[in-house]
């Protein structure tokens, strides 16, 4: 027996009426519309599936109109152009969140987005309004916190997650939208109010074509997704955001160092006036307003984000008065975050993981510091090996003593991952090579001096780390305080 069609109006009758909905044929429930995402860069076509989830008692299948059935698929097919895009739109009708009641900010970029997501959180939690996050550090809201599964979940997953946010009063919902969530489609459904560009360097070419490529997929939050009319802040430092300044006239640009002239209704310029191990002092215009906001946070980056976040803010509904609450804002866990110690040292930890991010870190510690500058980090297994001497490149400029080590090698093996580092490091003054990262972390401490600065960067605030398939229990900041005595850590 052959399959049947069936029109996308019954399917929506069919959700509508409570049928489940499902991409992944191991979870199919009697009832259900699923829907069979095509291959994705080798994967397995997920219409290879269709007699499976028949068996299983799915109510209809959604295709591709090139996948091929196999014969003994007995199920109603609805046949589509894009089955991914489709996911999404069955995904917002299943979950009722085609128009979700409060305002959704995506945030895109190589650096920054987690930083960004955070102070938008806290100034608008400051205003007093219910606050949703989505990124990669946990997915939150009032009375709810959740370790994250990927910085933006999958298109089922966030489209059930912003409806729980509907459902507990959510009034704004800020999220990261990492550039494989734009190219799978895992936001199909949504129509953002706000879109945020933080910057492009080189990440990811292990998956994008190249830089064009990777630059292309960002875009698609600006550019593809519905609701063009929606708020747009670009950072007018990159030259990615300075092209999509010239191509949306309603958005607004931020920076220190603007790259393409804006009329000051368009464009929050920012000059840091002090910076210190205590932080920024930082000099803001816009519109014809000018305020200055003083930051515990450090480095010059830090600076960007506090001017995406402000003009995000500001398109969002709060009042540069509003602004100040940045004040009180410490910063996130793992991103240049300062561990806490029993011998005084200066030791940070940043999740810093591609030469750009690793620049910008080193950058703003250089400026601070007094003693030397010791530098440990690593490059991930089975990721954009181009980038790894890149990485060795940036912490020789900086580092007084530079200490390679392992991230997360996955299934790779360690010592070639190092291999790969070692020609960006060939001129550094002092590098030491251990493939153990507790033994590098706690070698890099013992050869600090009161004067030095330790940077521990790759990692953040992740609390594992992945060898072969295996997550094991790992915390930078854990062995900072094993190797170097504890203090009660900071809330």
């Amino acid at each position: 027996m052959s399959a049947s069609s069936i029109t996308y109006d019954a399917v929506l009758a069919l959700l509508q009426q409570g049928a489940g909905l499902a991409s992944h044929s191991g979870k199919v429930q009697a009832g259900d519309v699923f829907v069979a995402l095509p291959s994705l860069r080798g994967s397995t076509d997920g219409a290879t599936f269709a007699a499976q989830v028949a068996a299983a008692g799915a109510a209809c299948l959604v295709v591709s109109d090139q996948a091929r059935l196999p014969e003994d698929a007995s199920i109603p097919v609805l046949r589509v152009a894009d089955p991914r895009a489709m996911l999404g739109q069955l995904a917002a009708v299943r979950c009722g969140t085609q128009a979700l009641g409060f305002p959704l900010v995506g945030v895109t970029g190589t650096n920054g987005k987690t930083s960004i997501c955070a102070m938008l959180e806290h100034l608008f939690r400051a205003a007093g309004r219910r606050v949703g996050v989505l990124g990669t550090v946990s997915y939150r809201w009032p009375g709810v916190e959740r370790p994250a599964t990927l910085t933006t979940p999958g298109c089922l997953e966030l489209h059930g997650l912003l409806r729980e946010m509907q459902d507990a009063g959510v009034e704004i919902a800020f999220m990261e939208v990492a550039s494989h969530a734009l190219d799978q489609q895992r936001v199909a459904g949504l129509a953002f109010d706000a879109a945020v560009l933080t910057n492009i360097t080189q990440d990811h070419l292990d998956y994008h074509a190249d830089m064009e490529d990777y630059a292309r997929t960002k875009f698609r939050l600006f550019l593809d997704t519905p609701r063009l009319d929606k708020a747009v802040a670009l950072n007018a430092d990159d030259a990615y955001g300075a092209r999509l300044l010239s191509r949306l006239p309603q958005s607004v640009g931020f920076g220190l160092h603007p790259l393409v002239e804006l009329p000051e209704h368009r464009l929050l310029q920012g000059r840091i006036l002090e910076h210190s191990i205590n932080g920024l002092i930082l000099e803001c215009t816009f519109g014809g307003r000018h305020w200055t906001l003083r930051s515990p946070m450090v480095g010059g980056h830090n600076a960007s984000n506090l001017l995406a976040a402000m003009a995000t803010a500001l398109q969002c509904g709060l009042a540069v008065e509003d602004l100040q609450a940045l004040e009180t804002f410490a910063g996130v866990c793992g991103r240049l975050e300062r561990v806490p110690n029993a011998r005084g040292r200066h030791v940070f930890v940043d999740y810093a993981h591609t030469p750009d991010a690793l620049e910008n870190v080193l950058k703003a510690l250089d400026m601070l510091r007094r003693g030397r500058l010791v530098v440990v980090f690593g490059c991930g297994g089975n990721r954009d090996r181009g980038k790894r001497p890149l990485m060795g490149r940036a912490v020789c400029r900086y580092a007084d003593v530079a200490v390679l080590t392992s991230d997360n090698p996955r299934r790779e093996n360690p010592e070639a991952i190092m291999d790969d580092v070692m020609p960006g490091l060939r001129n550094c003054k002092d590098v030491l090579r251990l493939a153990d990262r507790r033994q590098a972390i706690a070698a890099a401490l013992e050869r600090m001096d009161e004067a030095d600065i330790c940077i521990i960067a790759g990692k953040g605030h992740e609390d594992y780390q992945i060898i072969g398939e295996t997550k094991f229990p790992f915390s930078d900041q854990q062995v900072v305080r094993d190797v170097l005595g504890s203090v009660p850590p900071c809330a």
